[in-house]
């Protein structure tokens, strides 16, 4: 990385607990492609003052993560389809003190499943009604699925989620045999649950793919079953990857291939 000086491009990440995952990926490839950028996480008890600041300052990028992606919707210039699909923003471009969002969580997700070619035919369980469910459960409408549940035993949560998409909501698992199963909640996530396989092993058995949200680890318990039961995976490595790879290049405006990709996200984890 080139050494500081006054006209470095400044990225930045916004989160209420922020961690090196982004900071490392993203100064990882300004690295190795020489670019004079520089991205640094932040938090804050005052997010309008930290959206004035981005603009004030000419910061190019930030990165919009929980409990911020809603509120920032208000401070913004520009909503892309992305984000406004699912009233949720994780990421913020300035082009010259014009604030554009978008969420590059939903751009993964639909192109994760055009990339794995999930059939749209199939069912789909999806687990969890919290933010990043909604962009998996629009993401899904937008591909054209047309059989989805939500379960969520927050039922209102649920409710609201599912009936936005026209699905189906439900407070517990209904019987095996959706081929597509999808965990949008931290079971499975280093810390308390990380032990915890977000669905019983007959459903695992019944379906054809195991798409785990969860990011860290990349291994959770869902996925070693899934692998265990040689159903197709699609792990939270891979949407997180992915999604970070879309924030750099619209930062950027550079084109990053996969193998890329896949060195900064393992740089990110080492």
């Amino acid at each position: 990385m080139p050494i500081l000086n006054k006209d470095m491009t400044l990225c930045i990440s916004l989160a209420g607990r922020p961690s090196n995952l982004g900071t490392r990926f993203h100064n990882f490839l300004y690295d190795e492609l020489g670019l004079n950028f520089v991205y640094k996480a932040f938090t804050t008890d005052d997010i309008a003052a930290a959206i004035g600041g981005v603009r004030a300052l000419g910061i190019r990028g930030c990165s919009v993560s929980m409990p911020f992606k809603e509120a920032v919707i208000d401070l913004v210039d520009e909503i892309e389809g992305s984000a406004a699909a699912i009233e949720s923003v994780n990421t913020i471009v300035n082009d010259n003190g014009r604030l554009r969002a978008s969420n590059t969580d939903y751009e993964a997700v639909a192109t994760l499943i055009a990339e794995h070619g999930l059939d749209p035919f199939a069912p789909v369980l999806v687990r969890g009604s919290g933010g990043m469910a909604k962009a998996v459960v629009a993401a899904f409408r937008g591909a054209g699925f047309a059989e989805l549940t939500v379960v969520a035993r927050n039922r209102e949560a649920g409710r609201t989620l599912a009936e936005k998409y026209e699905y189906r909501h439900v407070l517990d698992d209904p019987a095996p045999g959706a081929a597509i199963l999808v965990n949008v909640t931290p079971l499975g996530m280093a810390g308390a649950d990380e032990n915890t396989v977000a669905f019983s092993a007959e459903h695992i058995e019944a379906a054809e793919v195991v798409f785990d949200v969860v990011a860290f680890p990349a291994e959770t318990p869902l996925i070693r079953a899934g692998r265990a039961a040689n159903t197709r995976v699609i792990t939270g490595a891979e949407v997180i990857a992915l999604q970070a790879a879309r924030q750099f290049e619209k930062y950027t405006g550079v084109e990053i291939t996969r193998e890329q990709v896949e060195r900064a996200s393992a740089f990110s984890r080492s």
